[in-house]
């Protein structure tokens, strides 16, 4: 059979936001696309985000391909709508998806085409595969010296739903970016007791908004620019509209805003974090360097005695087990190929949803998933 066998469907791994857009865009095209789902229901990771978390991204900018937001979902789109926007996606463009099954792995078939091992011992084959497991697939806790015998509660950012069971307890919250600086905000809007926030390098922190103009659309304008050029006028941005907190433990960043996108940090947007951090609310402190029973331990040799340790310390892709033996992962276990384009030891297998863009996630996997179709289609 050839690759472009029409009886053989394209096997789309994942039904969030990234897989649900190519399997549109795919049909679109009159390509047969198939989405597996291990979980039960399309859009399982933001059903289980914090209740409060909402869309860095304009509504506007962050639809995807065929059907837009509805207006009532309000310019910075909710955690529930963003689950009922990716239901009446799905609904909309008569996607086929098949939940409850994990693919454990991908390897090229006899002859051609791809061959995925899936639950109950299924065996897949499709003239092309699209891995859209998301960016956020395994919560990552950093092993931390005397972490199992920490006699407070530790648990990772992804296990946090609101503020509701912290409620005049002291809170660590241990990382600096969106998720860490939200959830600190969140416990501190939800009466806690005292919140703390563990810093190892201090992020570069953008007004959401500023006049009007989101600070998405900045991002967007920017991203075909030189480095340093952006990197200048970032920092000029940020001593007009973001407040020194130096004195507060939070000093503005040596390096780049840009330079640190492309490490793949990207700026924290203010949902609150200024306010609380000038106001005392929300303190500053050391990174985490170990656990001694009861305390933990800060990288400048303090201690401290928190009832609650929230980790916001980030996921991992977890793509080895799944496509690691096909050479096309780096170093950091993430793709080398994204969009349109495929690995030469591995045509007709797409990734999408593995970068971090400074321009939207949403609207990145809306410009992949085209790409994407565009590619299959033509092959």
């Amino acid at each position: 059979m050839a690759t472009n066998d029409p009886t053989r469907p394209v096997y789309v791994i994942g039904a969030g936001p990234g897989g649900l857009a190519v399997a549109a865009a795919l049909r679109g095209r009159g390509v047969r696309a198939v989405v597996l789902e291990k979980a039960d229901a399309v859009g399982d990771s933001w059903r289980h985000h914090y209740d409060r978390l909402r869309l860095h991204t304009t509504r506007r900018l962050s639809a995807l391909p065929g059907l837009k937001m509805p207006r009532s979902f309000g310019r910075w789109v909710a955690r529930a709508d963003v689950v009922r926007y990716l239901e009446k996606y799905a609904q909309v463009h008569e996607l086929e998806i098949v939940t409850g099954v994990e693919v454990s792995t991908v390897e090229r078939a006899d002859g051609d085409g791809w061959l995925l091992h899936a639950t109950g011992g299924r065996r897949l084959t499709g003239r092309a595969v699209v891995v859209a497991t998301g960016y956020n697939h395994t919560p990552h806790l950093p092993e931390w010296p005397g972490a199992d015998s920490y006699t407070g509660t530790l648990l990772h950012a992804g296990q946090y739903r609101n503020p509701a069971p912290y409620v005049g307890k002291d809170v660590l919250v241990v990382g600096s970016g969106n998720t860490g600086a939200e959830i600190a905000v969140d416990l501190v809007e939800g009466g806690a007791g005292r919140v703390r926030l563990a810093v190892r390098t201090a992020p570069h922190i953008l007004r959401r908004s500023t006049a009007g103009w989101p600070a998405q659309a900045s991002g967007i304008l920017v991203r075909r620019l030189p480095v340093p050029l952006v990197d200048r006028a970032a920092g000029a941005v940020a001593r007009l509209s973001v407040p020194d907190l130096s004195d507060k433990g939070l000093p503005r960043p040596e390096t780049g805003l840009y330079a640190r996108v492309r490490e793949g940090a990207i700026p924290v947007q203010d949902v609150g974090l200024i306010a609380a951090v000038r106001s005392g609310r929300v303190e500053p402190v050391a990174a985490v360097e170990s656990f001694e029973g009861a305390k933990v331990v800060l990288a400048d040799g303090s201690h401290l005695s928190p009832e609650v340790v929230v980790a916001a310390t980030g996921y991992r892709r977890a793509l080895e087990g799944l496509v690691g033996e096909l050479g096309v992962l780096d170093g950091r276990g993430r793709p080398t190929v994204h969009g349109g384009r495929t690995a030469p030891t591995a045509p007709g297998l797409y990734f999408t949803g593995f970068t971090n863009p400074i321009s939207g996630m949403l609207r990145e996997l809306a410009i992949d998933a085209e790409k994407i179709a565009k590619a299959v289609a033509r092959s």
